[in-house]
């Protein structure tokens, strides 16, 4: 039963999902929640954990009742240049804006992610690193003011 129940993915995700809920709970704790008519720093983050944990009670009582039919954890032949360069665009994008700017940060972060996908070329990855750098830089900058320059001064 314990062998079977450890190859189940839906098991896995949603235990995963109720440790990033539980995570996202305990790391506002010191943060006043408030009440809906004045919600507090802490209101947001403890509403999302609370819905991740509840997600994740429901994947995982799902994976425990599922039928004799186990999962692979792992695909067969697993992509790994698709989840590194998934993993690297968040990574390059907080990089990238702390040095650069938002501009950099989104055509870095967009471009390395798209070259995750096994038809992308290094043409129609630039082209679409280059359209949402654009429209992300007018509709953050420009549309809701968000306090992030497009560009920083390195020297």
């Amino acid at each position: 039963m314990l062998r079977a129940l450890l190859q189940k993915r839906d098991f896995y995700a949603g235990t995963l999902l109720i440790l990033l809920g539980c995570g996202a709970i305990l790391g506002v704790r010191s943060n006043p929640v408030g009440t809906l008519m004045h919600m507090g720093p802490g209101f947001f983050p403890t509403a999302l954990g609370v819905i991740l944990v509840s997600l994740g009670v429901l994947i995982a009582g799902m994976g425990l009742g599922a039928g004799g039919d186990t999962d692979r954890i792992l695909p067969d032949h697993p992509e790994w240049w698709a989840w590194a360069c998934i993993i690297a665009g968040p990574m390059l994008f907080i990089l990238f804006g702390e040095y650069g700017g938002m501009a950099p940060a989104t055509f870095a972060c967009v471009f390395v992610s798209a070259m995750g996908d096994r038809t992308a070329t290094w043409k129609s990855s630039f082209v679409l690193a280059l359209g949402i750098t654009i429209f992300g830089a007018l509709l953050f900058s420009y549309v809701l003011h968000v306090p992030f320059p497009i560009f920083r001064q390195v020297w």
